[in-house]
C-alpha cells in the first residue's frame, strides 16, 4: 500500500500581508492532511516565524530542521511510499540557481537534491508555489519525480497566486475531474494554472506567472501537461496525497452551500487581489479590495442569519 508523507515550508514572506496569506494556505493544508488520508506522524509543519494563530506547526523553517525531517522520512518511508514536499513563501533567482527564501540560509535545488538522495521512496512529490521558481525544475528532474513549479523561468519573479489555488484544489472538491474522491497532482496542477489566469484576466492584467509540470525526468516543464502524448502528465495523473472529497465538506442545504461557494469565491478574490497589488494601479486596488471585503462581509452575515434561524 503506497504511503504518503508531506512536508509543508512556509518560508519568508517579506511583509506582514503576505505573511498572512502563506500562513493561511500552509495552514489549511495541514489542516486537511489528516482528512486526506495522512498520518500524523507523517506530516511536518515548518514556518518561518509561529504565530498564536498558527496550528499543527511542529517546528521552524531552517536548512537545519528540513534536513533533520528528510533524515526521518528516510527512516520510517519504504520503497513504494511517496514524500510530497510543498513550499509556499517567495523565492529568488541570481542568474545561476533558483532558491526558497528562508529564515538563515537559503535553499537551491541542488540543496533540495541532496536532501530527495536520503529517501528511499521510487516517488517524490516537489511543488514550488514561490516566484522565480522555474530553474528549479532544471535542479530537480529525474526519473520518479513529479516537479511543479509556479513559474516557468527565475525571470518571472513577482508574487505568485498559484499557491492558494493549489492547496485549494488539494483540500477542496472542485479540482476533482473526473469526481473519484481524490485529487492527482495532476488535477491539483490543472486546476490552480486555469484559477490562477481567470484571477489575472479578472483585473485586465497580463500574467506574471506560468506554472509548469515535469514528470518525466527531462529537466523541461510543460506548461499543459496531460495524460495523452509524449509530454508531461502521466505520472502526475496517478499520483494524490489522498481523498480531497472529505476535507472540504459542504452544508447539506442547498441555499446554504450555494452562499458558502460564493463566499469562498469572494476569499479567494480577496487573497489573489492582494497578491496583485504590486501590478496595480494603487487607488484601483484600494478601491477593489474595499468593494470585496464589504461583499465578504456581507455574504458571511447572510450566511450566519441563514445558520440561525435553522
Amino acid at each position: 500500500m503506497l504511503h504518503a508523507f508531506l512536508l509543508i515550508l512556509v518560508g519568508l514572506a517579506g511583509d506582514p500581508e503576505h505573511g498572512e496569506l502563506f500562513h493561511k494556505w500552509g495552514g489549511e493544508l495541514a489542516e486537511a492532511a489528516g482528512k486526506l488520508g495522512v498520518p500524523a506522524d507523517h506530516v511536518v509543519y515548518l514556518v518561518d516565524q509561529q504565530s498564536e494563530s498558527d496550528k499543527h506547526v511542529t517546528g521552524k523553517a531552517t536548512v537545519e530542521e528540513i534536513g533533520k525531517t528528510f533524515d526521518r522520512f528516510a527512516r520510517q518511508a519504504t520503497a513504494e511510499d511517496a514524500v510530497y514536499v510543498i513550499l509556499i513563501g517567495h523565492g529568488s533567482y541570481d542568474g545561476k540557481a533558483a532558491k526558497f527564501n528562508l529564515p538563515g540560509p537559503d535553499m537551491s535545488g541542488a540543496d533540495f537534491n541532496t536532501q530527495f538522495r536520503k529517501l528511499p521512496t521510487k516517488q517524490i512529490v516537489f511543488v514550488d508555489t514561490t516566484s522565480a521558481s522555474g530553474p528549479m525544475i532544471n535542479d530537480l528532474s529525474a526519473p520518479g519525480r513529479v516537479i511543479i513549479t509556479a513559474t516557468r523561468n527565475g525571470a518571472e519573479n513577482f508574487s505568485t497566486l498559484f499557491g492558494g489555488y493549489f492547496v485549494d484544489a488539494l483540500t477542496g472538491e472542485e479540482a476533482d475531474a473526473d469526481k473519484n474522491r481524490r485529487v492527482t497532482m495532476l488535477e491539483a496542477f490543472q486546476f490552480a494554472k486555469a484559477a490562477v489566469q481567470r484571477a489575472y484576466d479578472k483585473e485586465g492584467l497580463l500574467a506574471t506567472e506560468h506554472a509548469v509540470l515535469d514528470d518525466n525526468g527531462d529537466r523541461t516543464g510543460s506548461p499543459d501537461p496531460s495524460t495523452t502524448g509524449q509530454a508531461d502528465g502521466k505520472v502526475a495523473s496517478l499520483l494524490a496525497i489522498g481523498s480531497a472529497a472529505d476535507a472540504a465538506s459542504l452544508p447539506a442545504d442547498p441555499k446554504l452551500r450555494a452562499l458558502v461557494l460564493e463566499q469562498r469565491d469572494l476569499e479567494h478574490r480577496v487573497e489573489s487581489l492582494r497578491l496583485l497589488k504590486e501590478s496595480m494601479d494603487p487607488a484601483k486596488y484600494q478601491s477593489e479590495l474595499e468593494k470585496l471585503v464589504t461583499d465578504l462581509a456581507l455574504k458571511t452575515r447572510e450566511i450566519r442569519n441563514l445558520e440561525g434561524a435553522k
